[in-house]
C-alpha cells in the first residue's frame, strides 16, 4: 500500500498556506511518496514550478486546484444571499483535464467572483473532461450538508458530483482530526454516503505546512492576513486543533486504522494521473499580413531592405551581409511574425508621439534598426546579433521595450484592439515577505507592541535576509537575547520570502493566437477590473513557449517627451531626440562637470562623481559608466578613468585580446568581450560562445568544466600555450559573470545621452519637464528646485496667469519656470485645464470679477478658490487675505453666476443678464510669514521664500549640511542646523515617549532620531516649523541616512546658537590653488577660464603650473568669490585633488 498527498497548499495559498514548493517537493520525496498533487485555494500560481521541481525531484506531479463552488450560479451576485460557496478539490488528469480546469479556475475569477473567485456546477458539468473531483475538506459541500442539514440531503448532493465528473472519476474526500466531535460527525456522515452511493473514499490531509512544529508559523500567517486576522477557517472551526503538515504514510494509516483502502485510493488516482508539458514548443501568434503578402518572412525581408535604405548608404557591404545573415538565421528559427509584431507594435507608438527605446540584447539586431524597432546601429556599437538570438542554440527572441510611462496603457490598448481581448493580457508577479516586513508583520501578529519590531528591523540592513544579518549584525545578536524579540526572530525566519500578495508586473505583456484560456489560467488585474493577468509570473509564461512582450513604462522618456513639447513652444524648434548629433559640446561639458541631476542612469552622487572624474567625451564612456557603475564591477571604474587619460600601462594577457578590449582600456565591461575572446583565442564561433556565457552564468560545475576543457583545447589549437590558455579562460570568467549586456549598456547610453543633450541645450525646458514628472514627490521636487537655481533658472509660485496645468517655461523670459496649476492641493487636473484653456481662448484674467465671471461657477468652487487664493496663484488679481475674508461675498457672486446661466439657457442665449459686481472687505494684508505657511500648505514646499532664508549666511558657513551627510560618515558626530518640518511622537514599549522629526536646511532634509532623555529634557523645542542646531551621530542601519540626537538649540538664544556652532564654522576662504600638471587634458584650461570668469569677485586664484620636474606659482589675474558651485565646477575639470580652498 502507499499514499500520495492530494490536498496540498502551498505558499501561493496567499497568507494561507506556508510551504514553498522546493520544500515540499523535498518532504514529499523524503517521506518517500512517488507522487504529490498541488492544490491551493482558487488559483493554479505555482503549477508550472510545481510541475519542473517534481520532474527534478523525480516525483509525479498532480496539478490541481481547491476551487470555491456558489450554491446557486456563479454570475449571481446580490448581497450576502450569493456569497455562499463550498470547497471542491479537482485533479488534472492528461493535458485535456488541464486544460479544462484552467478554463474553471480562470472563469472563476473573470465573471464568477465574489468575495472569491466562483465556478458553479453548470460550468462544471461543461468542464469536466480529465479531471477527478475530490468533495473537498470540511468547507466542501458534502461535508457542510452533513452539518447543517441530512444524510439524504447529501447522498443527493453527491450523487450530482458524480454524474458531473464521471463514475470512476469522483471521490469522497475523508480527512484526519477526528478527535474533533464535528470532525467525526463529517466523516462518518461521508462514510455513510460512500455506502449507500457506492462512491469511494479517498484519504487526504489538507497540508498547508510542512512539519508538525510549523503549526504556531501557521497561525501567525493566518493572523497576518488582515482578512483573517482571528485565524479562522470558513467553516468557522478554530485551525489550531488541526495537523495541517505533510503527514507520513504511516501517520495517516495511523489516523485511518479502518479506512486502509481510502489511503490506497490516493495512490490509484496518482497512478491514473497522465499530465506532460513540452516545454520548448511555441505558440506565436501570426501577423496580420497586408492584401497581396504571401508569407510573414517575404513581409518582414521587404521591410527591413526598405529600411536598410533609410539607415545605410546601399554600398554599405559589411551592413548589407550582416541584413542577410540575419534575415536568414529569423527564417530558419522562424520568428519573422515576432519581428513583425514588435515592429508594428513600437511603430505603432513612434508615430501616435509616444517614444519609446528598445534595451536589451535586441539593440544588437540590425533587422531591429531597419524596422525601427531599435534606436541605435548595431555596427556603430560593435554589438552581436547572436547575444540576441543564437541560431546555434535556439531560443524565443526577447525585445524589451521602454515606453513613455505615461502612455503605456494607449499601447496595451492598441495591443488589445490589434489582437482581441481574449488574446492579450498582463503578467503576474508575487510580492514576498522580506526580512524587515516579516518581522514587522510578526510583531503585530503576535501582539507586541510595533516599536520592538520597528527596532529589530532596523538592525536589519535593506537586502539581507535575517539570518544573514543576525550573523553579521552585533546589535541585532544583542536583542535577539530578548525573550520576545527572539520569538519574532524565530517566527520571522520561518515566514520569510513567503508570498504575501499578487499584483502586476511592470512590464509583461502576453500576445497568443488562440484565447489566453487555452493555455494558461488567467485572473482580473490588480487594481483594473477591466483587464486580465496570468496566473503564470513570467518565467513560466516564456516557458510555455508564450510570446511575451516586456513593454516597461519609462518616467525618462515622459520627461524628453514634454521637454520637446515645451522646446516647441518656446524656442520654435523640433527636436528629434532619435537624430541627435552624438558629438555635442556642450552636452559633455554638463556630464564632465557632473550636472546630472534628472539625467537618466547618472544623477546618483557616486555616479556624478565618477562622471566627473571620468570626463567623457565620447558616448562610449557613458556606455562603459552604465555598465560599471554596479556592484561587482564597480571596483573597475578607476582602472577605466586611469585608462582613458593614459594614468595607468594596459597590460594585456595575449596580443589578441588588444582588439576586444583597446575601446575599455583592457578590462572586460561587456558580457560580449567575452564572446569576442572566445572568438579570438579558442576559434569559437559567436554561438558557440554564447553557450560559454550561459554556462558560466549558470554556475554549473560541470557544464563549465566542459567548457573550459573546449576553450583550451581551441585555444591551444590556435597556437596559444596550455597554460595560458588557462589563465585566458580564468580571465574571462569572472567578466562574464557579472560583466553587462553591451546592447543593454548601449540603449541606456543613448537615453543617459538624450536626457542630457536636452539638459545642456535647453535647461530650463528640461527642468520644466523634469519637475512636472516628480510633481508627486515633493522630495524630488526639492532637489530639481535647487539644481534649477544653481543653473540660474528661478522657479516661481503659481500664477492664473502664467502657469500652465504642469510646470512651464514663462515665455517673455525663458529663464524663469512657474509652478503647474494641478500641482496645488486641491486643485486638479480638469480645474487646471479649464482655467488655462479659458486664458488661452480669450486672454489674461484682469482681475478676481473677471476671473470668476469666465468661469460662470463651472469650474470653481470654495475649496478652489481658497485653494489659488493661498498658494498665491491668484496674487495678480486680488490680495490673499482680503479674497478670503471675502469668501462669502465670492460665493455668491458665483451663484449669481450660476443663475444667470440658468437664465440664459431658458430664455435664450442672447438674452444679457445682468448681476452684481462682485464686492470685498478691506483687510490687513496678509503677513510673509503666513504667505509661507500658506504656500508650504498647498504647494509642498517653500518656494518664494524660505523660513531659513534669514539665517543664509550662517548655513553657508555650517562644516556640514544636511545634503553633505553620507553613508561614510555613519557614526560619526555632526552638527546641522535647520528647521523641523514635521514630528511625530510614539510611546516605546517601556511607556516611554520619543519622537521622529524630519529636519531640512536649504540643501535638503533627513530624519531626526529623539530618544526619550533627549526629549525629556528638551521637549518644548521639537515642534513643527521650529529652527534649531542639532548635534547627533549619524545612523544608516535600516539604509536611510539619519541622525541620533545628543543636543540641540532653538536659534532664537543667540548667545548659547553662536557658542553651540562655533567649532562648527568655516573659517573665511581666501583663495583657490589650482594644480596644473601634463595629465590635465588639453581643454582643460580654456574650461578654466569659463568657469572662473563666472564667479567675479574679490578672492585670488594661484596656479601651480608643473615646469622642469618641479611647479612654478603664479597669481591669476582674475579675481572670484568662492562658492561651492565653482568648486565643484573646477573639480569637475582637474579632480578633486587638484584643487584646494584655503
Amino acid at each position: 500500500m502507499s499514499f500520495v498527498h492530494l490536498h496540498t497548499h502551498s505558499h501561493y495559498s496567499l497568507l494561507d498556506g506556508l510551504s514553498k514548493i522546493p520544500d515540499l517537493v523535498k518532504k514529499a520525496k523524503d517521506l518517500g511518496q512517488n507522487a504529490l498533487a498541488l492544490t491551493d485555494h482558487g488559483v493554479m500560481y505555482g503549477a508550472i514550478e510545481f510541475y519542473k521541481t517534481c520532474v527534478a525531484e523525480g516525483i509525479k506531479p498532480i496539478i490541481g486546484c481547491e476551487v470555491y463552488v456558489a450554491e446557486k450560479s456563479r454570475l449571481k451576485k446580490d448581497g450576502k444571499k450569493d456569497s455562499q460557496y463550498y470547497h471542491l478539490t479537482l485533479l488534472a488528469k492528461n493535458q485535456i483535464g488541464y486544460k479544462n480546469l484552467i478554463k474553471i479556475v480562470s472563469d472563476a475569477h473573470l465573471r464568477g467572483y465574489y468575495y472569491k473567485p466562483r465556478t458553479d456546477k453548470k460550468y462544471l458539468s461543461t468542464h469536466f473532461e480529465g479531471l477527478f473531483a475530490l468533495s473537498g475538506c470540511p468547507g466542501g459541500e458534502l461535508p457542510q450538508t452533513i452539518i447543517h442539514k441530512n444524510l439524504a440531503k447529501t447522498i443527493e448532493i453527491a450523487l450530482k458530483y458524480q454524474e458531473i465528473f464521471g463514475k470512476d472519476n469522483f471521490y469522497i474526500e475523508i480527512q484526519p482530526h477526528e478527535h474533533l466531535p464535528e470532525i467525526k460527525k463529517i466523516n462518518d456522515g461521508l462514510r455513510e454516503v460512500a455506502k449507500k452511493t457506492g462512491i469511494p473514499l479517498v484519504a487526504t490531509n489538507d497540508s498547508h505546512y510542512l512539519n508538525k512544529e510549523d503549526k504556531e508559523a501557521h497561525e501567525v500567517l493566518l493572523k497576518i492576513n488582515t482578512s483573517n486576522k482571528s485565524g479562522k477557517e470558513e467553516s468557522g472551526m478554530s485551525l489550531k486543533e488541526f495537523d495541517l503538515y505533510l503527514f507520513s504514510e504511516k501517520e495517516m494509516q495511523k489516523r485511518f486504522p479502518e479506512n486502509s483502502e481510502a489511503i490506497a485510493n490516493s495512490q490509484k488516482i496518482a497512478d491514473q494521473i497522465d499530465l506532460k508539458f513540452e516545454f520548448g514548443k511555441y505558440f506565436l501568434p501570426k501577423f496580420n499580413l497586408p492584401k497581396g503578402e504571401k508569407t510573414a518572412y517575404d513581409y518582414l525581408a521587404k521591410q527591413a531592405r526598405a529600411g536598410f535604405g533609410k539607415k545605410y548608404d546601399q554600398a554599405n557591404r559589411k551592413a548589407q551581409k550582416q541584413l542577410e545573415y540575419e534575415l536568414t538565421v529569423i527564417k530558419t528559427t522562424g520568428f519573422a511574425d515576432y519581428f513583425l509584431i514588435v515592429a508594428d507594435i513600437v511603430n505603432w507608438a513612434k508615430s501616435n508621439g509616444i517614444y519609446t527605446n528598445t534595451r536589451g540584447s535586441a539593440a544588437g539586431s540590425i533587422v531591429s534598426y531597419c524596422l525601427n524597432i531599435s534606436n541605435l546601429d548595431p555596427l556603430q556599437f560593435n554589438l552581436i546579433f547572436e547575444r540576441f538570438l543564437n541560431p546555434e542554440r535556439i531560443s524565443m527572441p526577447d525585445i524589451d521595450v521602454d515606453i513613455a510611462d505615461d502612455r503605456r496603457q494607449e499601447m496595451i490598448n492598441y495591443i488589445v484592439q490589434t489582437y482581441g481581448k481574449d488574446n492579450v493580457c498582463q503578467i503576474i508577479t508575487f510580492g514576498v515577505m522580506k526580512a524587515r516586513m516579516v518581522v514587522r508583520d510578526v510583531t503585530r501578529a503576535l501582539g507586541y507592541p510595533y516599536e520592538l519590531g520597528d527596532r529589530i528591523a532596523k538592525q536589519i540592513l535593506m537586502g539581507l535576509n535575517i539570518e544573514t544579518a543576525l550573523g553579521a549584525n552585533p546589535d541585532l545578536q544583542k536583542i535577539y537575547r530578548e525573550d520576545e524579540a527572539k520569538k519574532i526572530i524565530d517566527m520571522g525566519k520561518k515566514l520569510e520570502n513567503v508570498a504575501r500578495h499578487a499584483s502586476t508586473h511592470a512590464a509583461g505583456v502576453v500576445i497568443t493566437e488562440e484565447p489566453l484560456v487555452n493555455y494558461i489560467p488567467l485572473q482580473r488585474t490588480t487594481g483594473n477590473e477591466d483587464t486580465a493577468s496570468t496566473q503564470y509570473p513570467m518565467y513560466d509564461v516564456e516557458l510555455l513557449g508564450l510570446l511575451k512582450l516586456d513593454a516597461l513604462g519609462l518616467k525618462n522618456l515622459t520627461i524628453m517627451k514634454n521637454a520637446c513639447r515645451i522646446i516647441k513652444k518656446v524656442h520654435h524648434k523640433n527636436i528629434d531626440i532619435y537624430q541627435l548629433d552624438y558629438n555635442d559640446q556642450k552636452t559633455f561639458e554638463l556630464l564632465q562637470n557632473g550636472e546630472t541631476v534628472g539625467v537618466f542612469q547618472l544623477e546618483s552622487s557616486g555616479m556624478r562623481r565618477y562622471i566627473k572624474e571620468l570626463q567623457p567625451t565620447h558616448i562610449n564612456d557613458i556606455m562603459a559608466m552604465v555598465a560599471l557603475y554596479r556592484p561587482g564591477p564597480m571596483e573597475y571604474i578607476p582602472d577605466y578613468i586611469a585608462g582613458k587619460h593614459k594614468l595607468k600601462e594596459i597590460k594585456l594577457l595575449h596580443p589578441k585580446l588588444e582588439k576586444v578590449l583597446a575601446d575599455t582600456y583592457g578590462i572586460a565591461v561587456y558580457q560580449e568581450q567575452i564572446l569576442q575572446i572566445a572568438r579570438e583565442v579558442a576559434g569559437f564561433s559567436y554561438g558557440e560562445a554564447d553557450i560559454l556565457r550561459k554556462a558560466i552564468g549558470k554556475k554549473n560545475k560541470k557544464l563549465l568544466q566542459a567548457q573550459r576543457k573546449k576553450f583550451i583545447d581551441g585555444a591551444v589549437n590556435n597556437g596559444t600555450e596550455k597554460i595560458l590558455a588557462g589563465k585566458l579562460f580564468d580571465f574571462a570568467e569572472p567578466f562574464a559573470r557579472y560583466g553587462f549586456n553591451r546592447a543593454h549598456a548601449a540603449s541606456y547610453a543613448i537615453v543617459a545621452y538624450q536626457t542630457a543633450y536636452l539638459k545642456a541645450n535647453f535647461p530650463e525646458c528640461f527642468m520644466a519637464a523634469l519637475l512636472t514628472s516628480d510633481k508627486n514627490n515633493l522630495d524630488k521636487v526639492a532637489i530639481a528646485i535647487s539644481e534649477s537655481e544653481k543653473m540660474g533658472i528661478k522657479i516661481l509660485p503659481p500664477d492664473i496667469n502664467e502657469s500652465f496645468v504642469d510646470f512651464g517655461v514663462v515665455a517673455d523670459d525663458k529663464k524663469i519656470i512657474r509652478y503647474g496649476l494641478e500641482a496645488i492641493k486641491s486643485v486638479g487636473q480638469k480645474v487646471a485645464e479649464n482655467i488655462v484653456s479659458e486664458r488661452q481662448k480669450n486672454g489674461p484674467y484682469k482681475n478676481l470679477e473677471d476671473f470668476l465671471s469666465r468661469h460662470k461657477g463651472q469650474t470653481v468652487n470654495k475649496k478652489v478658490i481658497e485653494a489659488l487664493t493661498k498658494s498665491g496663484a491668484l496674487d495678480a488679481l486680488c490680495e490673499r487675505n482680503m479674497a478670503l475674508a471675502g469668501i462669502n461675498e465670492i460665493l455668491q457672486f458665483i451663484k449669481g453666476q450660476k443663475i444667470n446661466i440658468g437664465q440664459a439657457d431658458l430664455f435664450g442665449d442672447k438674452l444679457e443678464v445682468a448681476h452684481k459686481n462682485l464686492v470685498l472687505p478691506e483687510t490687513a494684508p496678509a503677513s510673509s510669514k503666513q504667505k509661507l505657511a500658506w504656500e508650504k500648505e498647498f504647494i509642498g514646499i517653500y518656494l518664494s521664500a524660505h523660513p531659513l532664508d534669514n539665517y543664509r549666511a550662517l548655513l553657508e558657513k555650517q562644516k556640514t549640511k544636511i545634503n553633505d551627510l553620507t553613508e561614510k560618515m555613519t557614526g560619526k558626530n555632526v552638527k546641522v542646523l535647520g528647521l523641523i518640518s514635521t514630528c511625530k511622537k510614539i510611546t516605546t514599549r517601556n511607556n516611554q515617549q520619543m519622537m521622529f522629526c524630519r529636519l531640512e536646511d536649504l540643501s535638503g532634509n533627513t530624519e531626526v532620531i529623539v530618544f526619550p532623555k533627549m526629549l525629556e529634557e528638551n521637549n518644548t523645542l521639537w515642534r513643527n516649523d521650529n529652527i534649531v542646531a542639532i548635534s547627533g551621530k549619524v545612523n544608516t542601519k535600516d539604509g536611510a541616512i539619519k541622525i541620533i540626537a545628543n543636543t540641540a538649540v532653538e536659534v532664537i538664544d543667540q548667545n548659547a546658537l553662536n557658542e553651540f556652532l562655533k567649532d562648527n564654522l568655516t573659517k573665511e576662504k581666501t583663495q583657490i590653488t589650482l594644480t596644473i600638471d601634463h595629465r590635465v587634458p588639453n581643454d582643460a584650461l580654456g574650461k578654466l577660464k569659463i568657469a572662473l570668469e563666472k564667479f567675479p569677485g574679490d578672492k585670488k586664484v594661484l596656479l601651480r603650473v608643473a615646469q622642469n620636474g618641479g611647479y612654478a606659482e603664479k597669481y591669476a589675474r582674475t579675481h572670484i568669490v568662492i562658492k561651492t558651485e565653482l568648486v565643484n565646477e573646477l573639480k569637475g575639470i582637474l579632480g578633486e585633488k587638484k584643487i584646494k580652498v584655503e
